[in-house]
Order: structure tokens, then C-alpha cells, then sequence
């Protein structure tokens, strides 16, 4: 059974940064494409990047280029979102997911097979 477990939020300031790891138990990292996203209260869980199973291709919602960074550490089993330039609209419960079957449609939430719990951010302004 694969768990993914998320840690790394918090309550910051607006321009702060705050970096968010995922770790990944139950199955190598490396056959999975990784993916971040997030819901805010009142919205629907929205995508906000993700990785393949190597590392070599990166995506990003519109909202976040340029100010989140998403990497992985194929060796420790964990996938991390640093997230630089924090703005109040960034509030929000952020969510790992991981695909084992290599769906194409990587910015849909239906491509992926394991969640985890979530972890809050919250950015004051």
C-alpha cells in the first residue's frame, strides 16, 4: 500500500517562503509521477504541479510559475514543493499525489491513485 505523508506547512507572512515535502512509502519513488495540489475553503481541490518519475519534466498551474519549484530525491523516497513569494492567495490544504500508471492528463486530479493528508498553508497579509 502506497502512504504518502506531507509535512513542511505553516502560517507565514506574504513574500515568505515555505517548502513542502512529501515522503513516499509502500513503493519505489521512482515509478511514479508525482503531483502537487490544493484547496482552498470554499474552492475546488485546483492542480499545482507535478514531476515525472525521473525528474526531468516539470509542470506548473499559471499561478505558480515562476515562484514554486517542484524537485524530487529519488534516493529518499521524497518530493518536495518550495514555494517562494508566498501571497494570501496561496491559503490553502496542499496535496501530494502520486500516479503509478503514467496517465497522460497529469493536471487532473482523476490521473492520480495515492493521496495524502494534506498540509496547511496559510499566508497572511
Amino acid at each position: 500500500q502506497v502512504q504518502l505523508i506531507e509535512s513542511g506547512g505553516g502560517l507565514v507572512q506574504a513574500g515568505d517562503s515555505l517548502r513542502l515535502s512529501c515522503a513516499v512509502s509502500g513503493r519505489t519513488l521512482n515509478s511514479l509521477r508525482m503531483g502537487w495540489f490544493r484547496q482552498a475553503p470554499g474552492k475546488e481541490r485546483e492542480f499545482v504541479s507535478t514531476i515525472n518519475w525521473s525528474g526531468s519534466r516539470t509542470n506548473y498551474a499559471d499561478f505558480v510559475k515562476g515562484r514554486f519549484t517542484i524537485w524530487r530525491d529519488n534516493t529518499k523516497n521524497t518530493v518536495y514543493l518550495q514555494m517562494n513569494s508566498l501571497k494570501p492567495e496561496d491559503t490553502a490544504v496542499y496535496y501530494c499525489a502520486a500516479d503509478g500508471d503514467n496517465g497522460s492528463n497529469w493536471s487532473s486530479q482523476r490521473t492520480y491513485d495515492y493521496w495524502g493528508q494534506g498540509t496547511q498553508v496559510t499566508v497572511s497579509s
